[in-house]
């Protein structure tokens, strides 16, 4: 799964599975098109890629599945929970360890390529990785994906550059009938990853949608007008010259300030002149870090 821009539904199927681009589920947007009735409203989206391997088997399937996964942000692992004749913890578990095995083949490679460029230069780069990779080796023989490991910032900067699959972000959706609820109940406890919230006010695709966005790291911000009322994606922690760049680069370009009232405090105004009266709309320079469901005016000069 990963974020993406366009705010149209497609799909593609082939050789990189079948791809579609969802709209992410925010009643927000809705209640901000009541405030504005304008001409358009553009929800946040996301990607997902279904592994569609249609008449590959056995190590074949194995190889073309690692690698769909390896284009992934993140990852979702659907566990069927129906039937008599599954067995849904040794589904997940079998994956799993393939997803273990093909990083401690990368690890190990890579790890006898470090320790042998060290010998011969004795860089402290090549001995900080040769360190890390020991780390992930012991780890992930210990049949321990690597998204539980500690690291740095600097540490995870090298590690993206493997590619490695127990690294990523993993949700797990538990897909079941409802004579099955219990037993699925009594499953999920013995699943240590994310699993997605079982919020009966939504529909199970709502809410797998909203997991996956908030796995990936991701907030909405909106803004509002006569014209549009949109929804932006940006990662937790964005700052509002980045956001301004999510809607133009011209606007992060000639960023002189933005003007912030919170999603909650709009609708409580009922409407931007009203939020300014109550002193609710504020003025904010480039780093002002942006929050999930703040409504923004970019203002800049190019």
């Amino acid at each position: 799964m990963t974020s993406a821009a366009a705010p149209t539904q497609t799909s593609r199927t082939g050789g990189k599975g079948d791809t579609r681009v969802v709209e992410v589920p925010d009643a927000r947007l809705q209640t901000l098109a009541d405030l504005y009735n304008p001409r358009k409203v553009t929800p946040a989206v996301m990607s997902f890629v279904d592994p569609v391997l249609t008449g590959q088997t056995g190590a074949h399937f194995a190889e073309s599945l690692l690698t769909l996964m390896r284009d992934a942000d993140a990852l979702a692992h659907v566990v069927g929970v129906f039937g008599d004749d599954v067995d849904p913890l040794g589904d997940f578990n079998d994956l799993n360890n393939e997803v273990l095995l093909a990083d401690l083949a990368v690890v190990e490679k890579r790890l006898e390529r470090v320790t042998k460029d060290f010998g011969k230069m004795k860089r402290a780069d090549l001995q900080r990785e040769q360190q890390l990779l020991r780390r992930c080796q012991e780890a992930l023989e210990a049949e321990c994906p690597l998204r539980r490991l500690p690291f740095s910032e600097d540490e995870q900067k090298v590690l993206r550059g493997f590619g490695l699959l127990s690294s990523k972000a993993q949700l797990v959706v538990l897909n079941l009938d409802e004579a099955r609820r219990p037993a699925a109940e009594a499953l999920a406890g013995n699943f240590s990853e994310k699993l997605a919230d079982d919020d009966v006010q939504e529909s199970g695709l709502d809410r797998f949608i909203r997991a996956s966005y908030a796995l990936l790291g991701l907030c909405s911000f909106f803004t509002a007008g006569e014209k549009d009322v949109r929804a932006w994606t940006i990662p937790h922690g964005a700052v509002a010259q980045q956001a301004a760049g999510v809607i133009h680069s011209d606007l992060a370009r000639g960023f002189i300030r933005a003007e912030v009232i919170h999603f909650d405090d709009l609708v409580a105004s009922g409407s931007m002149a009203k939020g300014r009266e109550a002193g609710k709309l504020r003025i904010e320079g480039k780093t002002y870090p942006v929050q999930d469901g703040d409504v923004l005016t970019i203002r800049f000069n190019v």
